[in-house]
């Protein structure tokens, strides 16, 4: 749904989320009644940003997560591929983070061509061979 309210957006189409959940529920593979429940939810707040800040869904997220992270964390354990369920729980962490964890990025960046990485007092450069090279 952010996808296609994105692209509605930038292209100006104008479209109405809750009337596209109400027209997915004939001959879609999701639930009727979670189709209901989407509707429901841009029906109560045409601006909603996504479905995770809806009360209702927030809640039942909250409430589920841990299950949701035990699948993930069984399903990982057993070499079980679960694309879409992690994936999305990594979506869930990252969407509600102030800060995400692109610094490792930035840092390996840094390590191999001294670009720097940002921290909240500032971008900083560390010279990650000569850590590399201590004896603790």
């Amino acid at each position: 749904m952010n996808i296609i309210k994105a692209k509605s957006t930038e292209n100006g189409w104008g479209l109405n989320l809750g009337e596209l959940a109400r027209i997915w529920k004939d001959g879609c593979i999701i639930r009727a009644s979670f189709l209901d429940r989407i509707k429901k939810a841009y029906d109560s707040n045409g601006e909603l940003a996504n479905l995770l800040i809806d009360p209702e869904f927030a809640q039942e997220i909250m409430d589920r997560q841990a299950a949701w992270r035990r699948v993930v964390c069984l399903a990982i354990n057993n070499g079980v591929s679960t694309p879409g369920m992690s994936t999305s729980l990594a979506y869930f962490d990252s969407y509600r983070r102030d800060m995400l964890p692109a610094n490792l990025v930035q840092a390996q960046r840094d390590y191999f061509g001294a670009h720097t990485y940002f921290r909240p007092r500032g971008s900083f450069h560390t010279e990650w061979y000569k850590i590399a090279n201590l004896k603790i």
